[in-house]
């Protein structure tokens, strides 16, 4: 049996170069994209679960319930943003340093804001994170991405659907 050098060893041991045919170039961007969207989603996550927290009010009990479907929603939907990135061949970003560098949503007050201040908060934070995926549809219609077209469409209906009945509770 011939020796192999430990070069050509590694080749073959090692994971082959990622060929789902879209080029390193456009999957950068995408997951650059996807990054931002990752931290938009888990930053909106964390202020509706502290307002979930911290509501009070006559209106406690409904937003206390709507803020734990909205936060519960939230959390579904980091996983599937992150393993994204990484299907493209990226780092997932996951820590508060990277997130409040990439997110376009602003932190949470540290002294919680009223029950309808709180709404107006979501709602910004809910068309914030519409128009960070609206910004990468583009890149992946490009790339011909259907994977991560589907996955803006899904997070898109849900941000602009929670925004409008977020909005519905502010008219009068």
């Amino acid at each position: 049996m011939a020796k192999t050098s430990p070069k050509a060893s590694a080749g073959r041991t090692g994971a082959p170069p990622i060929n789902i045919g879209i080029g390193e170039k456009d999957r950068a961007a995408i997951a650059k994209g996807l990054s931002h969207l990752l931290a938009d989603t888990y930053t909106l996550y964390l202020t509706t679960h502290n307002f979930h927290w911290n509501v009070t009010g006559p209106m406690f009990n409904t937003l206390h319930v709507m803020f734990m479907t909205q936060y519960t929603e939230l959390w579904a939907a980091v996983d599937p943003v992150a393993e994204r990135i990484r299907s493209l061949g990226h780092p997932a970003p996951g820590s508060y340093a990277q997130f409040s560098k990439l997110a376009s949503v602003p932190d949470v007050p540290t002294t919680p804001p009223k029950a309808l201040e709180m709404v107006r908060i979501l709602v910004k934070g809910h068309e914030a994170v519409a128009r960070t995926a609206r910004e990468l549809f583009p890149v992946a219609d490009k790339a011909d991405d259907q994977p991560t077209a589907d996955l803006l469409t899904q997070r898109l209906t849900v941000h602009e659907q929670t925004a409008w009945m977020l909005r519905s509770l502010l008219e009068e």
